[in-house]
């Protein structure tokens, strides 16, 4: 015990205040400085991460307008461009699932009505397609800067949806109009594909067999008869 003795009167003494307040200065500001580099280290990483953040949504979203365009116009695409928009719509509907906010299974739900809808449309002559598309995207818009109160306003677009769905008692022959014209515009591609193919063959040069022959006539070069 006689060294903790000495060491609370080296403590007490007035000989080594200065020592005592230089090691509390020197661990306070140790600390501190750890402390700080913690904080802008988590502030840096923060930054990175809602820099993706916003840039996968802004991605997400483009796609999902990008579709938007493409479904209003959706009866005058050729079938091979119907298979490439479908797959960037299922992209993008993955995209916005995976995105970190609030209520993005519900966004991409909502979306997946819309464009369904705007297929729909763009077979009926004088629909006005574009204040459809630009109300899309606003919405989404809305979405990613406003999360909790756009999802509460696509949830009860869902639910009305749902309930004018169960109601309507045409339902299933809307079903069977939807698929018939979508038969029809393959039909109709199909047909313009045969009609090429058989013009092309038609109009094909045939090779000129000779007379006596089985194979195509050969020019052979004439002698010069002065020679």
């Amino acid at each position: 015990m006689q060294w903790w003795n000495d060491l609370i009167s080296w403590l007490t003494s007035s000989e080594s205040q200065t020592a005592v307040f230089t090691a509390v200065v020197i661990f306070v500001s140790v600390l501190a400085a750890g402390l700080l580099a913690a904080w802008i280290s988590s502030a840096a990483v923060k930054r990175v991460v809602a820099q993706r953040d916003r840039e996968a949504k802004t991605a997400a979203i483009a796609a999902l307008v990008d579709a938007a365009t493409e479904a209003s116009v959706w009866n005058s695409l050729t079938p091979q461009e119907q298979v490439l928009a479908d797959r960037t719509v299922g992209q993008a509907d993955i995209l916005v699932r995976l995105l970190p906010i609030r209520g993005s299974d519900v966004a991409a739900n909502w979306a997946s009505h819309q464009l369904h809808e705007l297929k729909r449309a763009s077979a009926t002559f004088g629909y006005q397609l574009d204040p459809a598309v630009v109300e899309f995207r606003d919405r989404l818009l809305e979405w990613q800067r406003h999360p909790s109160r756009t999802k509460r306003q696509f949830q009860n677009d869902l639910a009305r949806w749902r309930t004018q769905r169960d109601e309507t008692p045409e339902q299933t022959t809307i079903d069977e109009q939807e698929a018939w014209v979508a038969q029809q515009h393959h039909d109709r591609y199909r047909d313009a594909v045969t009609i090429t193919d058989t013009a092309e063959a038609s109009t094909a040069p045939t090779p000129t067999v000779a007379a006596g022959g089985t194979g195509p006539t050969a020019t052979m070069p004439m002698s010069d008869p002065q020679r």
